[in-house]
């Protein structure tokens, strides 16, 4: 079984996914846009260049996601994308980038888990933990 987190954007899926590669150290799988599908005449059409979905893959996992249009659109809540890394400067460096022009809500930091944790809501709204473990 694998179990792949699915993003919701407000229109923003594409710039959010470039960000994401270059941020992660990912590499995007695809992008599928409505226009030229079935799915263009399910949505309005000025979204029809929205992304219908997206994947980015990271090493073994995969992080997919779609635009959701403004009717189905809901704020991201109840839950948050989890990092794990292995060495503290990817998760300084990793958290930094997430951070840019979002909102940190705890600074990344030694906690009694962890070497590096924090936590940060993206530019896209989407919430992130980035956590580098102590050794066992």
């Amino acid at each position: 079984m694998q179990l792949n987190p699915y993003l919701h954007f407000d229109g923003r899926c594409e710039e959010a996914f470039k960000f994401y590669e270059q941020s992660l150290g990912g590499k995007i799988q695809g992008i599928l846009h409505h226009d030229g599908t079935p799915s263009a005449n399910c949505v309005p059409v000025d979204w029809k260049g929205k992304v219908m979905h997206a994947c980015l893959s990271l090493g073994d996992h995969v992080l997919m996601g779609c635009d959701a249009t403004p009717e189905r659109y809901q704020k991201p809540q109840g839950f948050s994308a989890a990092v794990q890394v292995n060495e503290p400067a990817d998760a300084e460096r990793i958290f930094a980038q997430l951070a840019q022009d979002g909102t940190v809500t705890m600074p990344i930091q030694e906690t009694f888990w962890a070497i590096r944790f924090g936590m940060v809501v993206d530019r896209f709204g989407i919430p992130w933990m980035v956590n580098c473990s102590k050794a066992a």
